[in-house]
């Protein structure tokens, strides 16, 4: 624990004011927020709940119960590395939500944090006409996707695709920490390359999206994170491109691609104006998260292979 930190362990006794002090430091230090918690208040109980052993609400519930000194020490040091290191709190503690489901994460995968979790929570709605036997999960990361999706789909096969072994060996971590070992398997491909055969009735992809002007801008906290899972060249879509193309031949008739760019959504409205991707609207924020189906993907196929500034 630094000096700096030292006077904590006796000015702070309880978890309220932990908590308080958690908020205030994060939000008055030059950190960046979004990988998985909104704000200081979220990323402090994030820290605490991980050095109590206790869930959320049994935070609240002991807000005035004191903190041992082992404890404080270990979310003082906490608090130096997320300020002066700018790690993610999710990293330091390893450990995220996503559809209300907690994760195992460390620097091999992304933080998850995807505006998908609010399409699974209500079983893609109303875009789904029937439930899904087949489901992909194409770039998988820590497998929260695939993961959701077997949680919220409970006869579902879920295949968890990453090219990175890295990746899938936190992926197959959480499939195994989850007891889904029987339903979801996790699955090293590049793209659909080793796939061959395999057809799907629903496919999820978060696939890296970020345009080489954003990359070079990104806060440092992004810096802890695999450039493999955000970076995708000048535009965003070298690894869109690849999805559009290859996805119908492994999707069922009448199968969906659901698919997230982020900010790249404008070089997809500019580059494939003709293309009926549909954007999502979510009640709880984010955007850039688009719907279409196999069909509409094999109808502009050729609009697609031959579109675009960077083809």
């Amino acid at each position: 624990m630094t000096h700096e930190y030292a006077q904590l362990t006796d000015d702070l006794l309880t978890i309220a004011d932990w908590q308080r002090y958690l908020a205030s430091a994060l939000h008055n230090a030059d950190v960046y927020f979004g990988h998985g918690a909104a704000d200081g208040w979220e990323e402090g109980s994030l820290l605490l709940s991980a050095v109590t052993a206790m869930s959320f609400p049994e935070l609240f519930e002991h807000r005035d119960c004191r903190l041992t000194f082992d404890e404080k020490t270990q979310l003082a040091a906490l608090l130096h590395r997320r300020i002066h290191d700018k790690v993610p709190a999710a990293y330091l503690v390893h450990k995220a939500w996503f559809a209300n489901l907690p994760f195992y994460v460390d620097e091999r995968v992304l933080v998850p944090r995807s505006p998908i979790a609010e399409l699974i929570e209500n079983q893609f709605q109303p875009w789904l006409t029937a439930e899904p036997q087949r489901i992909l999960d194409l770039c998988t990361g820590s497998g929260c996707i695939a993961i959701a999706c077997a949680y919220a789909f409970a006869d579902a096969e879920v295949d968890a695709v990453d090219i990175s072994t890295d990746a899938l060996a936190v992926a197959n971590m959480n499939i195994e920490e989850h007891g889904l070992s029987h339903r979801v398997e996790a699955i090293e491909s590049d793209g659909f390359n080793n796939l061959t055969g395999r057809k799907y009735d629903l496919i999820v992809t978060n696939p890296p999206y970020v345009d080489a002007e954003d990359m070079a801008d990104l806060p440092d906290e992004y810096h802890h994170e695999p450039e493999l899972g955000l970076a995708a060249g000048v535009d965003g879509l070298d690894l869109v491109r690849r999805i559009l193309l290859d996805a119908p031949a492994h999707m069922t008739p009448g199968a969906l691609l659901i698919c997230e760019v982020g900010n790249s959504m404008v070089h997809m409205d500019d580059q494939w104006p003709g293309v009926p991707f549909m954007w999502i609207e979510f009640e709880r924020g984010g955007d850039g998260v688009f719907v279409i189906s196999r069909e509409q993907l094999v109808e502009h196929a050729e609009t697609i292979r031959s579109g675009g500034r960077y083809a």
